[in-house]
């Protein structure tokens, strides 16, 4: 071959090689665009080494690291594992390794430099192995479920509490009744606020609102840790106070409540004055929630009759000692 012609032949390589450099950079710009518009992130962990390798930039991003500014290999990546988390996530990575599960995946918490928390979903997979088959390389992908957990979280909070004073709503009412009935005495206080509506037709709905929220404050502030508080809707609020029905605690929780509603509420646009009916039952052995909330409406609705403002309770006997 002559030497014009190997000249040419070096020249067209090097025009070829451009060529594939020009195309390996576009697929992974598209790669890396698509990852991030999706928060996936790839790596590959090399096990002999340690070394890990983000195929995107953004994974340090995420846990608040500026690039190279935290070392890429499975140490670092262990450190910022969440410790409640770290057992469980090492215990799936291994028994893949070990050939135990045919793949990694777990769900966890991860650290951030400021202290913040990221959930992610973390697979893989072994990718390569040596001639005696142990494993050298596992590829996977790692996803930023955050924002999935918080609103997920926002939903289970949802469920078992009232949306606007984030109280325990009926449902998980029922729940706490039968957990407390089966370890011991337990009171239900029935609380109806008196002349709630008059707040909602002089100072208007807002004010309303900001009266119950600030009202479920004050059960919050002045009731033991062990009592569960409710609201049922409206103006009805329910104590379940795990208490035999002539423990001291019980009447004075229940005129604290009653003197708590005649505190007056200071608003932006005006005072809010109300009052309060106070039934309290004792929650026999065979009584469901309902059944025992009946029984502490009923004795609520005594005050009401007498001019309301006022502590009653239920005359039914509590279960024979």
């Amino acid at each position: 071959m002559s030497e014009e012609a190997l000249r040419q032949q070096i020249q067209n390589l090097k025009k070829h090689n451009a060529r594939l450099k020009r195309i390996a950079h576009d697929a992974r710009n598209k790669l890396n665009a698509a990852l991030d518009g999706t928060g996936l992130f790839l790596w590959q962990l090399d096990i002999p080494s340690g070394k890990l390798v983000i195929f995107n930039r953004r994974w340090g991003a995420m846990l608040g690291f500026q690039p190279k500014e935290t070392d890429a290999n499975f140490e670092s990546w262990k450190e910022s594992l969440h410790p409640d988390d770290a057992a469980e996530v090492l215990q799936a990575f291994n028994d893949h390794i070990a050939g135990k599960a045919p793949y990694y995946e777990a769900l966890h918490r991860m650290i951030a430099k400021n202290g913040s928390i990221t959930w992610v979903l973390d697979r893989g997979r072994v990718s390569e192995r040596d001639a005696e088959g142990k494993p050298l390389k596992v590829i996977g992908t790692h996803i930023d479920m955050t924002k999935e957990k918080q609103y997920e979280e926002q939903l289970a909070l949802l469920a078992l509490h009232d949306p606007l004073t984030l109280l325990n709503n009926r449902h998980a009412l029922q729940n706490y009744f039968r957990e407390l009935q089966a370890q011991g005495p337990l009171c239900v206080a029935f609380i109806d606020l008196d002349n709630f509506k008059h707040v909602n037709d002089t100072l208007g709905h807002r004010s309303g609102d900001e009266v119950l929220i600030q009202l479920s404050q004050r059960f919050i502030q002045l009731s033991p840790p062990e009592v569960i508080i409710g609201r049922l809707g409206g103006d009805e609020f329910v104590l379940l106070m795990p208490f035999a029905l002539t423990h001291p605690q019980v009447k004075k929780l229940a005129h604290a409540c009653l003197d708590a509603v005649l505190t007056p509420f200071d608003m932006a646009n005006g005072h809010a004055v109300i009052g309060a009916s106070v039934g309290v039952a004792y929650a026999r052995h065979d009584d469901d929630f309902d059944t025992a909330l009946a029984r502490a409406d009923e004795a609520m609705y005594r005050i009401k009759k007498n001019g309301k403002r006022g502590v009653v309770f239920d005359a039914a006997l509590p279960d024979p000692l």
